[in-house]
C-alpha cells in the first residue's frame, strides 16, 4: 500500500514540476524576471536615483566615494531594511550601469 502511495506522489510531483516549468518558460519568454531577489531598482527606485545623483562627478571635487554616498543616503533617511546605513557594496550595485 505504501509503495502505491509513493508512486502516486512521484507522479503528482512530476506533473506539478512540468506545470511550473511551463509557466516559468512562458513568463521568461515575455522578458519578465522569474526567479531571484528583486533588485534595488525594482524595490526602491528613488534610492537608486538619489545614489546615482550623489555619485555623479561634480565640477569641483570630482566623484564622491561610495562611503560618502552611503553616509549621505543615511543622512537623507534612506536606510536599508535593517534600519542601518546602506553598505558600500549595495551603493556600488545601485550606481552600476544597467
Amino acid at each position: 500500500m505504501r509503495q502505491i502511495a509513493g508512486v502516486f506522489a512521484q507522479l503528482e510531483k512530476a506533473r506539478l514540476e512540468s506545470k511550473l516549468k511551463a509557466a516559468w518558460d512562458r513568463k521568461r519568454a515575455t522578458g519578465a524576471k522569474v526567479e531571484g531577489r528583486k533588485s534595488h531598482q525594482e524595490l526602491r527606485p528613488e534610492v537608486v536615483a538619489e545614489a546615482r545623483r550623489l555619485r555623479r562627478a561634480r565640477p569641483k571635487g570630482g566623484q564622491r566615494s561610495l562611503r560618502d554616498v552611503a553616509a549621505e543616503l543615511a543622512r537623507l533617511g534612506y536606510l536599508n531594511e535593517a534600519g542601518k546605513p546602506q553598505g558600500v557594496e549595495a551603493v556600488r550595485r545601485m550606481c552600476a550601469p544597467g
